[in-house]
């Protein structure tokens, strides 16, 4: 009989779904992971969000495990590479929140080019201020993505109403190019982006993609949106594109100072960058909460359930 241990909580449809396959699943969503470490053995998976690190330590001490089960989308705080070394496979469910990251890029970004956060503080405040809420249209203009997987192409999508030229740059893909969107070169994505969107996982390549350097590569001043990890991006380059004019302004859902489980931050032992995001309106921000919708919530125990029935299901 196959043992699950759930790290997080997760949609209750999840654990029902697994449990009409047979499995036990048992809940620990509050002792320290030292202690879990000494109880993890008789287990065949553990399923995690974000609470802390599957590493080397863990994986060891889970002798019996078969399947790691991370409900979201990246896999950074799990030791993949040692874990299927170890003949543990390793799944995740970017198909499940994909659209909401896909909607809520749109949103924060249209929100930002017409000035909404501003202009509705200001008239709850008796403000009427028109010509300063002046704003821009997406009409017209050139939207570039770097990485084009389950989010990336969400948000090309979500784009084809909106009469806009999408481009995208993926090391790892070729020939994606389709209805929704045209494979480019990331030179191309430098000379023709006025909106610069990434959907990247975290790794070494990729910490601080976006930094001066690259930054400095882009012909025009562009809006840059973040919905994939707060350490893509090296948050003093965007502070200083943004005084320079640079970088017209800034979606993120994600920072870089967020802690390991993306549950909090402490504002007030952030760097002056942080400060600066934080009471800048070329700036939006979100709680990472990009692929945080209701139905999110339900689609990836969805298909997270379908993987780790079928981790089970290949022969070892």
């Amino acid at each position: 009989m196959n043992k699950i241990l759930f790290l997080d909580s997760n949609h209750p449809s999840l654990i029902t779904a697994l449990r009409e396959k047979g499995f036990v699943c048992d809940e620990n969503y509050s002792d320290p992971k030292i202690t879990i470490e000494k109880n993890i053995s008789g287990y065949h998976a553990v399923v995690i969000r974000s609470r802390f690190k599957i590493d080397v330590q863990f994986i060891d001490a889970a002798k019996k495990l078969k399947c790691i089960a991370r409900a979201g989308a990246g896999l950074e705080n799990i030791d993949v590479k040692y874990a299927e070394s170890k003949g543990i496979k390793c799944v995740h469910a970017p198909e499940g929140n994909r659209d909401a990251v896909g909607e809520h890029a749109i949103g924060m970004l249209l929100s930002l080019m017409n000035n909404l956060s501003r202009a509705d503080r200001e008239v709850r405040e008796g403000k009427w201020k028109r010509e300063e809420n002046r704003g821009y249209e997406l009409q017209g203009k050139t939207v570039g993505i770097i990485g084009y997987g389950n989010m990336g192409s969400a948000f090309a999508q979500r784009l084809k109403g909106f009469d806009v030229n999408v481009i995208a740059y993926d090391k790892y893909k070729k020939n994606f190019g389709n209805e929704f969107v045209k494979e480019v070169t990331m030179k191309e994505v430098f000379s023709e982006s006025d909106v610069l969107s990434i959907h990247l996982p975290l790794t070494e390549e990729t910490h601080h993609l976006v930094n001066e350097d690259l930054i400095s590569h882009f012909k025009k001043p562009f809006w840059f949106i973040n919905t994939a990890r707060g350490k893509n991006a090296d948050t003093s380059a965007l502070v200083k594109a943004i005084r320079s004019g640079k970088i017209i302004g800034a979606c993120l859902d994600v920072l870089e100072y967020e802690s390991i489980s993306f549950e909090d931050i402490d504002a007030e032992k952030l760097p002056e960058p942080f400060r600066f995001l934080i009471h800048s309106e070329k700036v939006m921000l979100s709680p990472h909460i990009a692929g945080w919708t209701f139905e999110s919530h339900e689609k990836i125990a969805k298909v997270l359930a379908e993987k780790i029935i079928t981790a089970f299901e290949i022969p070892d």
